[in-house]
């Protein structure tokens, strides 16, 4: 299931949402890129992260870091209250556009941050190597955006 959410959340909604309203007339890529990968990346994918770091910590020490203490669990459930903050704010982006380039920045940034952290984990699982590239993926496809917010 985290494999799945993954490819939807990061690539396939944001994919198919851009495709559709660009070849319905909406206007240019770029915006549309931060839209979009904003929502799915940063509002959906870090809202639902939130709820199960903050629900289940046991998930995310056990199966992304390979964690089995319950000492960790308060950790990670800081963690969720601020993938949940972020992503109330990617979410809400849709509504108040001119939230989008402050959430994408700081969810962008985040990404970026959370895939720098994984390259030094040494002890990789499957999950936290694809956690790894699709942080650095949504940090390049996000920072991209903001860049050319910048007059």
């Amino acid at each position: 299931m985290y494999f799945l959410s993954v490819a939807l959340l990061l690539f396939i909604c944001p994919a198919a949402a851009i495709l559709i309203e660009h070849f319905s007339g909406a206007g240019p890529l770029m915006p549309l890129v931060g839209k979009w990968f904003t929502f799915f990346a940063v509002g959906v994918r870090l809202f639902l992260a939130g709820i199960k770091q903050t629900l289940q910590p046991a998930f995310t020490a056990e199966k992304i870091f390979g964690v089995t203490s319950p000492d960790s669990h308060p950790i990670i459930r800081e963690v969720g209250f601020g993938n949940l903050s972020m992503g109330a704010a990617g979410l809400l982006s849709l509504f108040l556009p001119g939230w989008l380039p402050v959430a994408a920045f700081t969810g962008g940034l985040y990404y970026g941050l959370a895939g720098i952290g994984h390259i030094f984990n040494k002890a990789h699982t499957s999950k936290e190597a694809v956690a790894l590239w699709s942080d650095v993926w949504i940090f390049l496809v996000l920072a991209a955006f903001v860049i050319s917010r910048l007059d």
